[in-house]
């Protein structure tokens, strides 16, 4: 990629990391909470994040490695969870509890997503510290494009809906 201007290419997902599809967030500040600590006040709003009663419990967001092909290069691009929904057809909250009842789901998307093709939109991480580029934006290329979610519920039945 030339400088920090993001790029636009036609590619197609090779693979996808299915061990760790999304990470929690308070649902008020969006910061990043534990995964481990379910009993936690967010420390950066101090909201109770697993109060019950609470109105905004804590969510989950999609952020997905993975490796894509253009006609010249493998990249390995992180897809955060704006640019993931188009992917998957749902929010990460509801494909957590899809796999929690289908414990391969996430297996079961990354075979469905390889060797889809897509135009993805590429930008350079504004965090020194990151390693992959960023997609920002996903367009399918093929007409019958349907999201991970749809051939999952077709799968496994469509007992859980997102």
């Amino acid at each position: 990629m030339e400088g920090d201007k993001p790029t636009t290419i036609v590619c197609t997902v090779l693979a996808i990391d299915h061990t760790s599809l999304c990470y929690r967030v308070c649902s008020v500040c969006e910061r990043t909470l534990p995964d481990n600590d379910l009993t936690s006040l967010c420390k950066f709003c101090n909201f109770n994040t697993f109060n019950p009663a609470s109105s905004s419990p804590s969510k989950r967001l999609f952020r997905v490695l993975m490796s894509i092909a253009s006609d010249t290069k493998v990249l390995r691009v992180i897809c955060f969870d704006r640019a993931a929904k188009v992917l998957f057809g749902c929010s990460a909250d509801d494909f957590f509890d899809f796999a929690k009842l289908h414990p391969f789901a996430a297996v079961s998307a990354n075979r469905i997503l390889e060797g889809e093709m897509f135009r993805m939109t590429l930008s350079k991480p504004k965090n020194g510290n990151a390693q992959h580029l960023r997609v920002v934006s996903v367009v399918p290329l093929r007409s019958g494009f349907q999201p991970a979610i749809e051939s999952l519920r077709e799968l496994y039945g469509k007992r859980v809906g997102c």
